[in-house]
């Protein structure tokens, strides 16, 4: 079954009311001076970072337009109660009597103008903001201030329109510009989205950086020793694996989730990552992508997790993020994306009847 990527774009109403019930961090928490967390430690004296985490969260990348980083409790509260009635409502037995949707789908959010797909019961999208030091966040993006990933390149945005940019596509669901309707987009199984092919998850969910899907299968399992660390992604199952003090590879070696070298800065986990392939595009990036990840255990039962992406091909100046992983007890389960599935088969065949179809018609009107 195909599955679509689902980002949390909320509504106007409450883009608005982000911008109007957010207050400066400094005047909004009140927070007490609180001892130095000292994490425990494995048996090199590193503290240990394992356990398995729970992304989902409602906290966007992006914020609205002039609303401030740091929402207030009273609006957080709010906004949580909204997303937790829309919630009850969408999880509300369906109509057995109801007319079938028009043909093409009737316009609106789900899969192929929702025509069907998963309904809400299968959802995991997360219903809480995300909280960095005792803050509830109204976004990923610290930096730029704006809370807004900075503007692209000229030479990304030709790239973008190329016919170069089409034949590869985006590791999520959200494809490159034109993919969808470009010639031959139904042609080869490779120009389907890799999410789509099961290849690697939807969005970056598997990262660098590591970002929520806003969908579901939101678990990631840290396992770490000395020489290397393993971070193991619930969505498609991707698997890191980050080199300990190690070198990066030669630039002619390009990986899936590119080439990641980890060290300790005092008690944080340092993660720098390049060598990326042109088949990922990270938001449009280009090879020269680089990702540096920091991880802390802020608590017994969270991490801080921090990241800064810089592509000079691609945006005008770098951009920085962070939010919360929360620990979780619960388990991470098989993704068998692949298994008797047949959809894929079917959408290129699709293409073909059509061609046929049309080919038809064309004959018959000369």
């Amino acid at each position: 079954m195909r599955k679509l990527f689902v980002a949390f774009t909320g509504t106007a109403a409450m883009a608005a009311l982000l911008m109007s019930t957010t207050v400066p961090a400094a005047a909004q928490t009140e927070k007490a001076e609180a001892k130095k967390y000292s994490p425990p430690r494995m048996p090199d004296g590193h503290p240990d970072l394992q356990g398995t985490y729970d992304l989902a969260t409602i906290t966007p990348v992006e914020r609205a337009k002039g609303s401030p980083l740091v929402l207030t409790k009273e609006a957080a509260l709010k906004l949580e109660t909204q997303r937790a009635a829309q919630r009850e409502r969408a999880d509300a037995p369906s109509d057995a009597n109801r007319a079938a949707p028009p043909k093409g789908g009737d316009g609106s959010v789900g899969a192929a103008g929702n025509v069907g797909g998963y309904n809400s019961g299968w959802l995991d999208p997360g219903s809480t903001f995300t909280v960095v030091n005792g803050e509830k966040r109204a976004s990923l993006i610290i930096d730029p201030t704006d809370g807004r990933v900075p503007p692209m390149t000229d030479a990304a945005r030709k790239r973008m329109m190329s016919g170069f940019a089409r034949q590869t596509s985006d590791a999520g669901e959200r494809a490159d510009p034109g993919l969808e309707t470009a010639p031959g987009a139904y042609d080869d199984p490779e120009r389907r989205p890799l999410g789509e092919r099961c290849l690697l998850g939807f969005g970056s969910t598997s990262g660098p950086p590591a970002l929520p899907d806003y969908f579901y299968n939101n678990l990631h399992q840290i396992v770490q020793t000395p020489d290397a660390i393993m971070i193991l992604t619930e969505m498609v199952h991707d698997a890191r694996t980050v080199r300990m003090n190690g070198q990066h590879l030669p630039k002619q070696f390009r990986l899936w989730l590119g080439d990641s070298i980890g060290h300790w800065d005092g008690d944080t986990l340092v993660v720098d990552t390049t060598n990326f392939t042109d088949k990922t595009r990270f938001r449009g990036s280009s090879e020269d992508l680089h990702v540096v990840e920091r991880f802390t255990r802020t608590s017994a039962e969270t991490l801080l997790y921090q990241f800064t992406v810089d592509d000079p091909n691609t945006w005008t100046k770098p951009w920085t993020g962070e939010y919360t992983w929360p620990a979780t007890n619960a388990h991470i389960y098989e993704y068998a994306c692949h298994e008797a599935n047949y959809a894929l088969k079917d959408i290129l065949k699709g293409a073909r009847l059509r061609e046929k179809e049309q080919a038809e018609k064309g004959a018959t009107k000369e």
